[in-house]
């Protein structure tokens, strides 16, 4: 009988998703065929403390795990902040090593590449974006950035500083009203699941969108506000990358589709997976979603996010999640089950490319001359 391979699965974190990464770290480990694989959940507190299996298993209510590895240490201190450690050789010198890891930190200090460039010291393989896609996907202002410079078409935006809005409000709702105007949506620049997104129709709404994003982020995006269909894409792959059939959000009580829609209420949105689309339409979504996946130096997995304008019947580029939701209602995993891949085959997949993209980075030569 082969040897399972030790999946660890690391979920919780800082961020403001922090309760969207647990349930998403459950129905991965639910999904994961304990047959291959031996589950290692490793948790990180809201307040940045990294907990060993034992302690992590006790977050994860919902999830099913055969054999919790307890052998999963804590450097320094376990009361502080600290890394838990990948490995830990016995008494004989023999190495005892996760095979691949899995993170699932939405958001920041785990979507932004902050975990990924541990990983990446660490010489581990890891599902999904490597750290400069990650980073780049998340800064929603460098992504915007980088969709522009591939000729990807996207919404009209300003951005700022936290700091200087704190130092003259005027004059920067003197500059979104110019550049943008109403209605818009403010967002904090990195952050993600739609956490402190707020939609300004004037000055006094604008300000209050503008307090309330400056309380996730250091930098506010604002965009102009457009009447469209909002159409998801799930993109799968390393270097050959494949798109999903398109799926459509229709909020039902929201305006748009913000984190209670996703995430808590069960009537928040209609999703229609496929989007009512013909095909020719559906292939250019398809298309454009493998570019700007690529745009990014993406690997692995990503959602793009799409507006299709009703009047013109345009298609704009709204963002690329890097590590999106894969909670049971989550779009990504939906994306693909009607597209052909299964939950559990869908994570088999990114654990492959997880591995895959590793072989293919271990192919560097390094000098030390």
């Amino acid at each position: 009988m082969s040897k399972k391979l030790k999946v660890a699965v690391i979920f919780g974190g800082r961020s403001g998703e922090h309760e969207v990464s647990v349930r998403s770290a459950e129905s991965i480990i639910n999904a994961l065929d304990q047959s291959k694989y031996e589950v290692v959940p490793i948790a990180i507190t809201k307040l940045g403390k990294w907990l060993a299996s034992s302690e992590a298993t006790n977050l994860l209510p919902s999830a099913v795990i055969e054999s919790a590895d307890q052998r999963v240490a804590i450097f320094g201190d376990p009361t502080e902040r600290g890394l838990a450690r990948f490995s830990k050789e016995d008494a004989s010198g023999r190495r005892d090593q996760i095979d691949v890891i899995f993170p699932v930190l939405h958001g920041t200090y785990g979507e932004d590449g902050t975990i990924q460039g541990l990983l990446e010291m660490a010489d581990v393989p890891y599902v999904g974006c490597g750290v400069l896609a990650s980073a780049a996907g998340m800064d929603k202002v460098v992504m915007k950035r980088l969709f522009h410079e591939a000729g990807l078409p996207i919404v009209d935006f300003t951005s700022f500083l936290r700091a200087q809005w704190e130092a003259d409000p005027r004059k920067i709702e003197e500059r979104v009203v110019e550049e943008i105007g109403f209605p818009c949506f403010v967002k904090p620049a990195n952050l993600g699941s739609s956490v402190g997104i707020s939609k300004a129709v004037d000055a006094k709404s604008l300000n209050a969108a503008i307090a309330l994003a400056a309380k996730f982020d250091r930098k506010i995006v604002v965009e102009k506000g457009v009447d469209a269909r909002e159409i998801e894409v799930s993109v799968l792959g390393n270097d050959e990358p494949i798109a999903s059939l398109p799926g459509e959000i229709v909020p039902q009580t929201a305006e748009f589709y913000d984190y209670q829609a996703k995430y808590v209420s069960d009537n928040g949105a209609r999703l229609v997976i496929p989007a009512e689309l013909g095909a020719e339409m559906t292939a250019e979504i398809q298309r454009l979603a493998i570019r700007a996946f690529q745009a990014i130096d993406g690997s692995g997995l990503a959602r793009v996010d799409f507006f299709l304008e009703r009047a013109t019947n345009k298609l704009i580029i709204n963002e690329i999640n890097t590590l999106p939701g894969f909670t049971s209602i989550s779009m990504y995993p939906k994306l693909w089950e009607v597209s052909g891949i299964g939950y559990g085959q869908l994570i088999d997949r990114l654990i492959e490319l997880a591995f895959e993209r590793h072989r293919e980075k271990s192919r560097n030569v390094t000098s030390y001359e």
